[in-house]
């Protein structure tokens, strides 16, 4: 079934962005990428470019406009898996880089493998871009033009080059199996060894192509191979393969194809039919740019393509510690239901991400924190984490919940207020003051109720108070935090000497807020939720999915590295303003962190459920 992406996308972020562009790009920190493309600028590389208003070759874009974007980068995924926090780098790189010198990113999906490829995976990408905050979109033309593309709409093109290389004695048919191609293609010490079809001719050459088109061969049969060196000492120019037989329904063409185009040639010329001027890619395709640069070269020769070509360069790939980021490990995970899924809040992927509560703003910040290198390393996971830790300090509104509740009986409260069923409100605000900017406007109050009987932490209590314990033990005095200082005067136990009850007098007078709030010194103040306005809850408590900071490094077997305690599930109580709470809202829960109402099982049928994001300091570096 054939499926265009949508071409529809937010205005959020417009990746051309002319206006300032230059001064946008002043306050980046710089790196070998922004060197690349500021001297490319100033030396006018591209500045002759015409653009034809859609991708197109040599004769479309001589009949265009001149170029009115300053530089064009694409971000280009394969629609074969969910996209990951790897990624999530490539698209802010990209987008960012077109943003900030008045240039154009393009969205294009590299679906030259029909085997694996799906439109749920592209709609998936599509929405995982937009939720980053960009998009596709651009104005510099003077008119709104949208830059979502597909390489098999170039399959037509493709072919045509394919024959041309044919015609022009740089490629001719292979019918050697596999075997004999891989044993005649040499390794490091030793050449290759020409194939006995090399010699034909390019009318004998064509012919052969043109029955593999046909379908009048086997999958697996024969290749097209580009002629370049047998004898080249890197490998990949060793008459590579470019086309192969391979009968598979394509998602966006049918079945009108029965060959299909090698990535290695397709990606080039997917970029030179979109007027790439700068094509980022990361390091492992570094021996591949000698044959995107021989690609271009001979189908700029040949007129099919317009000068200049782009330019291929090579960054580090993201190497996140705890974190694997191979498509087949993280498919396996999911297939052997070692997780919920591909959004499963443990999974480095973008929607396993946002569903852990990450932030758009934190991963882009996290982008350009680490910025772009041309050597390996690990970043570790902390970083990731004190991104979104920046983030939501000023935004997170707070709350108090209960992770371990026992409950705590106010034994004199009749006493004090005249009936055992008596409530009042008690107030905190929602933001510290810290995190309210001048002139900004404070969001409401959070009211809730303060009763006889509270629920309070479990380990807010001890029978016999270790040394330097400040909480809650016979005959200390704290304050409920946003309510009244209590006395502790004991507790109650079941047969088995679990503590069931701990039991405390109310000090009448001393309710925060009020004049007599200080009049009597609490050595500590705890959290707590009413018995009588809290809100049950199941809260998540996730955790890094690897105990191994490298998990699948040097061969290791990665499922073995799994961590048992990467997710506990409590039942827990919050205050009435995170029971009412909507999906995706993120909150810092005082004292134990940040947490998400669950985008997809919050709210349903009633229930109340939050994902722990992250603590509120980093817990594995101790």
């Amino acid at each position: 079934m054939s499926s265009k992406p949508p071409a529809s996308s937010p205005k959020n972020n417009d990746s051309a962005a002319p206006a300032s562009a230059g001064d946008a790009a002043e306050h980046k920190v710089s790196n070998f990428l922004r060197q690349v493309i500021e001297k490319d600028l100033e030396q006018g590389t591209y500045s002759q470019r015409r653009w034809g208003g859609s991708p197109g070759d040599a004769a479309h874009h001589e009949a265009g406009q001149p170029d009115p974007a300053r530089i064009r980068t694409r971000f280009p995924p394969e629609p074969n898996g969910y996209l990951h926090v790897g990624h999530a780098k490539s698209i802010c790189l990209n987008f960012g880089l077109a943003r900030d010198y008045g240039g154009v990113c393009h969205l294009r999906f590299d679906d030259t493998n029909p085997e694996k490829e799906d439109t749920e995976y592209v709609n998936s990408i599509i929405d995982a871009v937009k939720w980053l905050g960009f998009n596709w979109e651009s104005s510099v033309s003077g008119k709104a033009e949208t830059h979502l593309y597909q390489a098999s709409d170039y399959f037509d093109f493709m072919y045509r080059a394919a024959e041309h290389l044919i015609e022009a004695g740089h490629a001719y048919v292979d019918e050697q199996t596999a075997e004999q191609m891989r044993i005649n293609r040499g390794d490091f010490g030793k050449p290759g060894v020409d194939s006995p079809f090399r010699s034909r001719t390019p009318e004998e050459n064509l012919a052969r192509f043109r029955e593999m088109r046909d379908g009048q061969h086997e999958d697996g049969s024969m290749v097209l191979r580009a002629k370049i060196d047998m004898a080249s000492p890197n490998i990949n120019m060793r008459d590579p393969a470019i086309y192969r037989i391979r009968r598979a329904t394509h998602h966006n063409t049918g079945d009108k194809w029965c060959i299909y185009p090698m990535y290695t040639y397709a990606h080039p010329i997917e970029d030179a039919l979109e007027q790439i001027t700068h094509s980022f890619c990361t390091l492992e395709f570094e021996d591949q740019r000698p044959f995107y640069d021989w690609l271009l070269e001979r189908l700029t020769e040949g007129g099919l393509l317009k000068a200049p070509p782009p330019r291929q360069y090579e960054f580090a790939r993201l190497n996140l510690t705890y974190v694997i980021t191979s498509k087949r490990k993280l498919a396996q995970l999911v297939y052997d239901h070692k997780v919920s899924g591909w959004d499963d809040p443990r999974m480095p992927t973008i929607v396993g991400l946002r569903r852990r509560g990450y932030t758009p703003e934190s991963i882009q910040l996290f982008a350009e924190r680490i910025g772009v290198t041309k050597s390996d390393s690990w970043i570790d996971y902390s970083t990731l984490e004190g991104c979104l830790r920046e983030d939501l300090e000023n935004k997170a509104h707070r709350g108090m919940a209960v992770l371990d509740p026992v409950k705590l009986v106010l034994t004199n409260w009749a006493e004090a207020f005249g009936a055992d069923d008596y409530t009042e409100d008690c107030t905190q605000p929602a933001l510290p003051h810290s995190a309210i900017a001048e002139g900004q406007t404070p969001p409401p109050d959070r009211v809730f109720k303060i009763g006889k009987q509270v629920w309070i932490e479990r380990e807010d209590f001890e029978e016999v108070p270790p040394k330097g314990y400040k909480r809650l033990f016979p005959g200390n005095v704290v304050r409920l935090k946003g309510g009244y200082v209590i006395e502790c005067t004991g507790c109650a136990k079941d047969v088995s000497g679990t503590v069931t009850e701990v039991h405390a007098k109310v000090i009448p007078g001393t309710k925060s807020g009020t004049p007599g709030a200080d009049s009597v010194k609490a050595k500590a103040a705890i959290t707590w939720v009413s018995v009588a306005s809290g809100v049950q809850a199941e809260v998540r408590l996730y955790d890094r999915l690897f105990s191994d900071p490298q998990p699948d490094a040097g061969g290791k077997d990665f499922i073995e590295a799994l961590n048992p305690n990467s997710l506990k599930v409590v039942t827990a109580y919050v205050e009435p303003s995170l029971a009412a709470a909507k999906p995706d809202e993120k909150f810092q829960f005082e004292r134990f962190g940040y947490f998400v109402a669950d985008r997809v099982d919050h709210g349903v049928g009633g229930k109340v459920v939050f994902n722990r994001v992250t603590g509120l300091k980093d817990s594995w570096g101790k």
